[in-house]
This record gives C-alpha cells, sequence and structure tokens, in this order.
C-alpha cells in the first residue's frame, strides 16, 4: 500500500519542489495550503493550478480570522514589504508569529484524519537566520511532539532542512520541474517584484544554477 503524507504547500518553489519529491519518493500525497491573510496570496493560484495538473488531492483552508490574534507582520499587516536581502535586519518584520507551528498543527491534525504517517515542511538553511520557526531545534521539537500529541504517531520531514534554495532548485531541475507556477515574492501585486528578500534569494538561486527564472519581475 502507497504510504500517504501531508504536504504544507504554499505554493512557492520550496513547497513546490517539497510536493514533487514527495511524488517523487512514491507517497500518496494530500496538499494542504492555507489563506492566513497574507497579501501574497497569488500563491495559493499557483498551488491550486500545480494540484489540478498533477491530479493531487488539495485542500485550500481559509484561516484568516487568526490575524485577529498575529499582529505586526509585514505579509498580514499594512506595513510596506521591506526591500534587501533575506538576512537584513529590516526584513524580520516579515515574521508572521507563530505561524508555522499553526500551520504544523493543523497538518498533524490532517495527517491523522487521513491516515497520513508524515507531514513535508519546506523550511531550509536560508531562512535560518530570520525565521526561529525553520531552524532545526525547532523543526527537532516539533516533531517530538507531534509524535506523542496523538494515538497515531506523526513525523514532522524536512527533505531540505540543512540546505539552501540554491540546492533546492539543484533538486527541482534534476526532476525535470518547470517552475512558472510557482510565486515567491512578498508583494501581491501581479508581477514579482525583484526586490524583496524572498525575490532575491530565488532570483540568486536561479543565477547560481544557471537556469533562468520563468515568471515576470516588474
Amino acid at each position: 500500500m502507497t504510504e500517504k503524507v501531508v504536504v504544507i504547500y504554499s505554493g512557492g518553489m520550496d513547497s513546490f519542489t517539497v510536493l514533487n519529491r514527495a511524488r517523487k519518493d512514491g507517497k500518496e500525497v494530500f496538499a494542504l495550503s492555507f489563506n492566513y491573510g497574507q497579501r501574497h496570496v497569488k500563491e495559493l493560484e499557483c498551488a491550486s493550478t500545480v494540484c489540478k495538473e498533477l491530479g493531487v488531492n488539495h485542500k485550500v483552508i481559509d484561516i484568516s480570522a487568526i490575524n485577529q490574534l498575529l499582529a505586526g507582520s509585514s505579509l498580514t499587516d499594512d506595513i510596506d514589504i521591506p526591500e534587501g536581502h533575506y538576512e537584513a535586519e529590516n526584513m524580520k518584520s516579515t515574521i508572521v508569529p507563530n505561524r508555522n507551528m499553526i500551520l504544523l498543527s493543523l497538518a498533524v491534525a490532517y495527517a491523522v484524519s487521513v491516515g497520513a504517517e508524515q507531514v513535508y515542511y519546506g523550511a531550509h538553511s536560508g531562512d535560518h537566520a530570520i525565521y526561529p520557526d525553520c531552524r532545526p531545534e525547532f523543526v527537532e521539537k516539533m516533531n517530538d511532539v507531534c509524535k506523542i500529541a496523538n494515538y497515531e504517531s506523526v513525523e514532522i520531514f524536512s527533505p531540505y532542512l540543512t540546505v539552501n534554495k540554491t540546492a533546492i532548485l539543484a533538486d527541482g531541475i534534476a526532476m525535470g520541474l518547470d517552475y512558472t507556477n510557482t510565486w515567491t515574492c512578498y508583494n501581491g501585486r501581479d508581477k514579482a517584484c525583484g526586490k524583496c528578500g524572498a525575490c532575491q534569494e530565488r532570483l540568486e538561486a536561479f543565477e547560481e544554477n544557471n537556469a533562468t527564472d520563468p515568471i515576470t519581475y516588474e
């Protein structure tokens, strides 16, 4: 019997690669996307398009009501998205308080309900400087908790936890993936800005892989 897994799928290039890595690993994928009120909601449109094309079971869950509790992030509040590299101090404004713990908890609950033993999570080393909930110690502790939080043990699996976006893209290219239907920019405009930390890191990954980014920039 094919092993079931839940993939937290934002619609970005990292989670797109994770989704396809799970499929490549022979898993039956249940993709799970969240609308938490992010201004770059376009990523959810990309996620839906990809899952339809691949025939992957996909749920998009609206949890935007939690924004009443999660104030102060430029991704969800009326605060300008900072420009500059990911590791710059000003990029801390893009942190959504406790976001990934919330999303992982919901994904684990979904995994239990569908009989999945793993939740694939796309944290990587490029996020470690700014986002505490993408660091190995957080993932390890969440994994410990999720193994005992229910009668059914669920593992948090982060296949790219110790590598950066360049390595993730390299794996995707090796799998023959097309990144046209992925969205990384933190701004919710028609075209990617090319200036925010997310865009800069994405563009660096393509450049370092001697590849051309298929999406359009302003």
